[in-house]
C-alpha cells in the first residue's frame, strides 16, 4: 500500500511517498476531499450536492465528476478510500496520515506528555493556518463549517503554546519567541500581553518589554477591565522570575483621538439614539449598517481609514442605529420603517436641510427609503455593497434555513469569551482581509450589541424589501458591490442599480464587503466616492 499522507494545515496537499501530487483545479472538489478527510463514514449524495452545489444546475454531474478525480488520487489497489453507490458516498482513511487528526490525537487526554521540540513542531504546524484558500463564496453550508474547522484549529493551537510555555517556565528568554506566538494568536486577551511583558522582562530584556508593555496598551485601549497599571508593572520583572514587581514607568503617549461630538436624539417611538458629527465641509449623512460603535469605530482597522478619509473633506454624521453602540439596547421594534425613523431623527437633530448620503450593506435599503420620502434633502446617494431585498423575499428555502440557523447561533453563542460564532460573521464580511481586521471585528460585534438584538438585526435585514422604492429615487445615486461578495452576492448590487432611474454601477475587484485599508479596490472605492461628491 502507498504511504499516503493528506496536509490539511495551510494550503491542502496530497502526498504520496512523500511526492506531492497534483491536485484537480476546481476549488470544490478540493473542498469536497477535505470535508470527506474530516468527516470519514457514510454522506447521502443529496447531502453532499447541497452542501457544495447549491445551484440548480447538474449538482448530481458535477458530484461525479469531483469523486472520478478523488478516487484517483486516494485510492489505491488493496485501498478504496473513496466508495460510492447512487444514493451514498463514503470515506475511509485506511492508513492514510492526516495532519490536523494527528495532533487531535496527540492532545488527547489519554496521550503521553509531548516533549519540548515535538511541541514546537506542531505549534509551527498550526501556525500555517487551517484549509487555507478553500474558501467558497457562494456556499454558505460549507462557509460554515470551513469557520468551525478554523477554530478547532485555532484553539489547538493555543493549547500546544500553552503546554509548551508550561515546559519553558524555568528559561524565560527561550519562551518569548512562543510568548510573542500566543499575543498575535490572542491579541485582546489582556492577560497574555501580561504574560509577553513580564516574560521579555524576566529574560533581561527590559527596554523591549517597556516598549511591549506600551504597544499591549495602545491594542487593549478600548477593552473594558484592563488593568494598564498591571501591564506596566510587568515591564520591571526581575530577570529570572515569574513574579511583575517595580514601579511603572511612564508610557509612550499615544496619539490623540480624532475629535468627534456624540450627541444624543430620540426617535418617535422614544428610543434614544446616538450620533457624532466629525470635520467640516459639505454634509455628510452616513446610514447605520450591521454593528456600529461610535467609539470604537474610530480605533477599528475595520472603519478607521474609511471614516478618517471622509472627514478629510466633509462633516461626517455617523449614528448608532437602535440595538447597538451607545443607542438604547432596550428596544421593542426593530421594524425597517423603525430603521428609517432613526436616520430621520438623527437628519433632523443636526439641522441638516440638503446633504449627501452613504450607506453600506443592510443601510443602502434604509437610505433608499429616505431618499424616496425626502427628495428635496438628499443631494447624492452613495450605495456601496446593499441590496434591495432581504433573505425572506428570495423565495429560496435554503436562505431562509441559513438565516434561521445563523440567528439561533447567536442567541447561543455570541456573548461567548471564544469568537468562534461571531469569527463565522466575520469571514463572510471580510474573508480576505489581514488578521488585525479580524481579531478587532469579532470583538466589535460583542461589545457593540446583544445576542439578542444582533439576532433581532438579521430577522429585521431579511424582511427589507424597497425593491417598490427605487424608482421613487431622485438624487444622483452611485452604488458599488465587490464582484465576489459572500454576504451580499454581485448580482444584488446589480439590481438596486437597475431600478434607481439613472444610478452608475461599478463593481470592484474583491471579495471583501468590508474594504480594508490595504485592499486595492479600497482605493478605488474612495476615488470613485470622491469625485462623485465633488461632481457639480
Amino acid at each position: 500500500m502507498a504511504n499516503l499522507r493528506i496536509q490539511l494545515l495551510g494550503e491542502l496537499n496530497v502526498l504520496r511517498d512523500g511526492a506531492r501530487v497534483e491536485l484537480p483545479p476546481s476549488r470544490k472538489t478540493r473542498a469536497l476531499l477535505a470535508y470527506l478527510t474530516l468527516n470519514p463514514g457514510e454522506h447521502r449524495r443529496e447531502q453532499l450536492c447541497e452542501l457544495f452545489w447549491s445551484l440548480p444546475d447538474d449538482p448530481r454531474g458535477s458530484l461525479r465528476w469531483s469523486l472520478s478525480k478523488l478516487r484517483r488520487l486516494v485510492n489505491d489497489p488493496d485501498a478504496e478510500r473513496i466508495a460510492a453507490d447512487r444514493e451514498r458516498v463514503s470515506f475511509r482513511t485506511l492508513g492514510a496520515e492526516v495532519d490536523l487528526l494527528e495532533i487531535q490525537s496527540a492532545l488527547a487526554p489519554d496521550a503521553e506528555e509531548l516533549d519540548v521540540e515535538t511541541l514546537q513542531t506542531l505549534a509551527r504546524e498550526l501556525a500555517r493556518g487551517c484549509l487555507v484558500g478553500l474558501d467558497l463564496a457562494e456556499d454558505l453550508d460549507f462557509h460554515y463549517f470551513l469557520t468551525s474547522q478554523r477554530q478547532q484549529a485555532h484553539e489547538l493551537h493555543r493549547t500546544v503554546l500553552e503546554a509548551l510555555l508550561e515546559q519553558l517556565a524555568d528559561d524565560p528568554a527561550a519562551a518569548v519567541p512562543w510568548l510573542q506566538e500566543l499575543v498575535t494568536l490572542e491579541p485582546f486577551d489582556p492577560e497574555v500581553h501580561r504574560r509577553l511583558i513580564a516574560g521579555l522582562a524576566a529574560a533581561g530584556r527590559r527596554k523591549d518589554a517597556e516598549r511591549q508593555a506600551n504597544v499591549s496598551l495602545a491594542t487593549l485601549k478600548d477593552q473594558p477591565g484592563v488593568d494598564a497599571a498591571m501591564l506596566l508593572r510587568a515591564a520591571h520583572t526581575r530577570p529570572g522570575v515569574a513574579a511583575a514587581a517595580g514601579a511603572s514607568p511612564a508610557p509612550v503617549e499615544a496619539a490623540p483621538p480624532i475629535h468627534q461630538e456624540i450627541r444624543f436624539c430620540r426617535a418617535p417611538d422614544g428610543t434614544r439614539i446616538a450620533y457624532a458629527s466629525t470635520g467640516s465641509g459639505p454634509p455628510l449623512v452616513k446610514a447605520a449598517n450591521w454593528m456600529n460603535h461610535l467609539e470604537y469605530d474610530w480605533e477599528s482597522p475595520v472603519w478607521r481609514h474609511v471614516f478618517r478619509d471622509l472627514a478629510e473633506r466633509h462633516r461626517l454624521v455617523r449614528y448608532d442605529a437602535r440595538g447597538n453602540g451607545l443607542s438604547d439596547w432596550d428596544v421593542d421594534d426593530y421594524s425597517f420603517d423603525a430603521l428609517v425613523s432613526d436616520l430621520e431623527a438623527v437628519v433632523d437633530a443636526c439641522g441638516i436641510e440638503r446633504f449627501d448620503l452613504l450607506a453600506l450593506s443592510q443601510g443602502c435599503a434604509v437610505a433608499v427609503e429616505y431618499a424616496a420620502r425626502h427628495p428635496e434633502r438628499v443631494s447624492r446617494l452613495i450605495l456601496y455593497g446593499g441590496y434591495a431585498r432581504g433573505w425572506n423575499h428570495m423565495d429560496s428555502q435554503q436562505l431562509t434555513r441559513q438565516a434561521e440557523a445563523m440567528m439561533l447561533l447567536v442567541r447561543i453563542g455570541w456573548g461567548q469569551d471564544h469568537a468562534t460564532f461571531r469569527q463565522m460573521f466575520t469571514s463572510m464580511f471580510m474573508p480576505d482581509a489581514p488578521q488585525e481586521n479580524h481579531d478587532w471585528f469579532n470583538e466589535l460585534q460583542r461589545l457593540t450589541s446583544s445576542p439578542e438584538n444582533a439576532a433581532r438585526l438579521i430577522r429585521a435585514c431579511g424582511d427589507v424589501d424597497v425593491r417598490h422604492r427605487l424608482a421613487d429615487v431622485r438624487a444622483p445615486t452611485l452604488v458599488m458591490h465587490a464582484r465576489r461578495d459572500i454576504l451580499q452576492p454581485f448580482n444584488r448590487g446589480r439590481e438596486l442599480a437597475a431600478g434607481i432611474p439613472g444610478a452608475r454601477f461599478v463593481g470592484l475587484d474583491t471579495g471583501n464587503h468590508l474594504l480594508p485599508a490595504d485592499d486595492p479596490a479600497y482605493a478605488r472605492w474612495l476615488e470613485e466616492v470622491n469625485a462623485f461628491l465633488a461632481a457639480p
